[in-house]
């Protein structure tokens, strides 16, 4: 095997010895200074920080408040978890992050009043303006907001002065001057949206007029479908297909009820119950949309020329030939299936902190996945408990899975019931399809319990090109010595899977079977002192051992007397190096390692 560690290199301190002069503040230092900022913050005679405190505070105390910080403040957050799931199935949560939609629609309200008030042209553009600069302070200033208020503002000089600038221009300015101020803003989700399909929107309306409202609003949205994918791809590596159909359903009830009527409720917070009622009806709607058009799919990550290519085909599709669009629909048929014409077979030890997952993809995609990983729970003061919990299997694992094209587990394999190897398979259940799961033949826990998983009873499986031996069959009634302990056949190459396995469990199974020659050993236990005997490593001479751990973890794992007896081997820390792949087919082999 050939091993190509990936690193990034450490950044250097301007000043080495900074920490030894520079000590430490206490955490009642610390205590004193919040508390000094926030009495700052209420005593700060701002006008405009004064107004933004005053809108905060009117939209806490109003009832049904949720989609008011959404609309108002841009936190979507506050939108409860299962309609905004439903949401992002249907494709539509663009709707309630602000940006350069919301931008528009309070301008045209704002220029409908003024010229019903019969304002000219350049004291509407004044006054918008200032509504707009404030709106974009209310909003902490998000990317998308400030390109839809600095272009609304460009266009609007442009049009008054008659200066003739093409909006694609204008566009390019306004990119330039938010990058400018900010060069980061180009790692910002929302910037790099709102700017690729304000782009080509601007592109077709160049090139092509459109007549009709339904017709306008059809084409725009299947534009921006288009126009966003590669984006969306490289992101969320899930699509719904036909989310342009739940974006014509969902614009027109959003931009001509909800927002302006948000706006309303500002001002008259008594009518929040009617906004309650007209986001329940939409809540309603999304929730039976998400299950009868919901058709997602799975995309590998995309690479740069992949994604040059697309928007290649694209801007052509639109400036010179519309029939180019069947060849970027075939591009995108080719994308989708892209992880079947790859015909290695990958192994990851995934890097879930401190506990172990590990999974095989073979070469017909075919998928096993041995653990989940999950959270070990710690007796914390109430003070650092979280309101809500970050989950490591909803918020990686899984968009992992995504990123690499694989669109479901054939096979999961729990060697045992604890936390940190079995404690995310519900959310993995959950929130992914799993064909079939297994377990170790001992005693279940409570969390196998719930996972209402089977024993492993045949000692041999085979799926595709993998060969799978089950090498514990003793019942020691214990979680750790339960494990599963697999060995794993791929090509000529031999994978030791030790779960949590003591030395008892390895001296048995050497005594069993003729484990010589091991490629890979995946650590027994996290390379604790119980497990890892010298004279099963002398027995097994392994050439890679993995050790899954998590870094500055309070067990000290992996115990140094471990770390001497595998001394011999390549160690590969999963602490250290993140995720470790492992490539394999016929002819060669490589080992790559990712710095977390």
């Amino acid at each position: 095997m050939r091993y190509r560690p990936v690193k990034k290199p450490a950044p250097m301190p301007e000043n080495p010895y900074h920490r030894i002069f520079t000590p430490m503040p206490s955490f009642e230092d610390l205590v004193r200074k919040a508390r000094e900022e926030e009495k700052k913050l209420k005593s700060n005679k701002n006008i405009l920080i004064n107004i933004k405190n005053r809108i905060s505070k009117r939209i806490e105390n109003t009832k049904y408040n949720s989609y008011l910080y959404a609309f108002i403040l841009g936190k979507s957050s506050y939108i409860d978890n299962e309609s905004y799931n439903n949401y992002k199935i249907n494709g539509v949560t663009h709707l309630f992050a602000l940006s350069g939609l919301h931008v528009s629609l309070f301008s045209s309200i704002i220029l409908f009043i003024l010229n019903k008030l019969k304002f000219n042209e350049k004291t509407s553009f004044i006054i918008t303006s200032i509504f707009l600069i404030f709106f974009s302070f209310i909003a902490s200033f998000t990317p998308s907001i400030l390109r839809a208020t600095i272009f609304f503002i460009l266009s609007s000089l442009n049009k008054i002065y008659y200066t003739f600038i093409k909006p694609k221009n204008i566009l390019f300015v306004t990119f330039s001057i938010l990058t400018f101020i900010n060069p980061f803003y180009i790692f910002d989700t929302g910037f790099i949206l709102s700017f690729t399909i304000t782009y080509f929107i601007l592109l077709l309306n160049e090139n092509t007029t459109i007549k009709g409202n339904i017709k306008s609003i059809l084409v725009i949205s299947i534009l921006s479908f288009l126009s966003s994918l590669p984006i969306i791809i490289n992101f969320s590596y899930e699509v719904n297909i036909i989310g342009f159909i739940n974006n014509i359903l969902f614009i027109p009830l959003v931009t001509n009820i909800i927002f302006p009527f948000s706006l309303i409720v500002i001002i008259i917070p008594k009518f929040s119950y009617i906004l309650f009622i007209l986001t329940s009806i939409m809540e309603t709607i999304s929730k039976y949309s998400s299950n009868l058009l919901n058709i997602t799919i799975y995309f590998q990550k995309l690479t740069s020329l992949e994604i040059i290519i697309y928007y290649v085909l694209l801007i052509i599709s639109i400036k010179k030939n519309k029939k180019l669009l069947s060849i970027l629909f075939i591009f995108i048929l080719i994308l989708y299936l892209k992880p079947n014409f790859d015909k290695n077979t990958y192994v990851y030890f995934i890097d879930v902190s401190q506990g172990d997952s590990a999974l095989i993809v073979t070469k017909n995609n075919k998928s096993i996945l041995i653990d989940t990983g999950g959270k070990l729970n710690y007796k914390t003061e109430k003070w650092k408990q979280k309101n809500k919990e970050f989950n490591l299997m909803t918020s990686s694992v899984i968009p992992f899975f995504k990123s690499i094209g694989l669109k479901k587990i054939d096979c999961l394999l729990i060697t045992h019931g604890d936390a940190d190897h079995a404690g995310y398979a519900l959310e993995l259940i959950d929130n992914y399809k799993v064909i079939n799961k297994y377990t170790n033949k001992g005693r279940k826990n409570s969390l196998e319990k719930k996972l209402n998983i089977d024993s492993l009873n045949s000692n041999y499986l085979k799926i595709d090109n993998i060969e799978i031996y089950s090498l514990n069959d003793t019942i020691y009634n214990n979680e750790n010595k339960d494990s599963l302990v697999l060995l794993i056949k791929i090509y000529n190459y031999k994978f030791l899977f030790m779960a949590d396995a003591d030395k008892e469990v390895e001296k048995t199974i050497i005594e069993k079977y003729n484990l010589k020659n091991i490629d890979v050993l995946k650590v027994g236990h996290h390379g604790s002192k119980t497990s890892t005997d010298e004279s099963f490593i002398e027995e097994i001479t392994p050439k890679y051992s993995i050790v899954s751990v998590g870094k500055n973890n309070k067990f000290g794992h992996p115990n140094i007397e471990t770390l001497n007896i595998l001394k011999n081997t390549k160690i590969l820390r999963t602490d250290e190096l993140g995720t470790v792949k492992i490539t394999l087919n016929k002819n060669k082999s490589l080992i790559e390692t990712f710095e977390p």
